[in-house]
């Protein structure tokens, strides 16, 4: 990907779509978001907070609203640019020049900067991995409460690291050997890479 060091570049890369970008720009330009580049792109931002970008690629160019979600869309003129995977940001395609009503973009425009400035933000949420108890800690537990209730005061993630030290041996004897190492570093509160984290 080409380095964009501004909006004026970026248009003049895009020579195809250069008119039909400048007539976005401007009427981006009417409201008081800030125009910068990032990812190599124009966007436009309210008090740093990404709100949208111009795009342009081979057979059509865009308006991206990163939280395009809360948008009314009466008009129906957005689109989500990856079904399954895209949550909140929407696309507003155009071909040619002539596809571009600027009355109705400056409206969405606007609509997105008052949800921005009210803080609908539809955030990226964190695929957390599930905390898999080996078969050796599961026998272990039934026969030392202690040791399962200590277990039980870790967050998930010290829970998983003891979890995937185990499982992480291949043969059943080494599996075994790291149990009983770990068992009073689990009686005594101590993650398993705490005397890492303390120097």
């Amino acid at each position: 990907m080409t380095k964009i060091s501004s909006v004026e570049e970026y248009i003049e890369l895009n020579t195809h779509y250069a008119e039909a970008l400048r007539v976005l720009r401007n009427i981006i330009l009417k409201t008081e978001l800030t125009e910068t580049i990032k990812w190599s792109m124009p966007t436009y931002c309210l008090n740093g907070k990404n709100v949208l970008g111009i795009g342009a690629f081979k057979n059509h160019f865009c308006l991206w609203f990163h939280q395009g979600v809360f948008l009314k869309d009466e008009l129906q003129l957005l689109q989500n640019a990856q079904d399954g995977k895209t949550k909140a940001m929407r696309q507003m395609r155009f071909n040619s020049k002539v596809a571009i009503n600027e009355v109705a973009v400056l409206a969405y425009i606007k609509e997105a900067i008052e949800n921005q400035r009210i803080g609908k933000e539809l955030k990226p949420q964190r695929q957390t991995q599930p905390i898999v108890i080996p078969e050796v800690l599961k026998t272990a537990f039934k026969s030392n409460a202690k040791l399962k209730a200590a277990f039980n005061t870790f967050s998930p993630s010290h829970q998983r690291e003891y979890c995937n030290y185990i499982i992480e041996a291949k043969r059943q004897d080494t599996k075994q050997r790291r149990l009983e190492k770990i068992i009073p570093m689990i009686i005594k509160g101590n993650g398993l890479h705490d005397k890492y984290k303390n120097r």
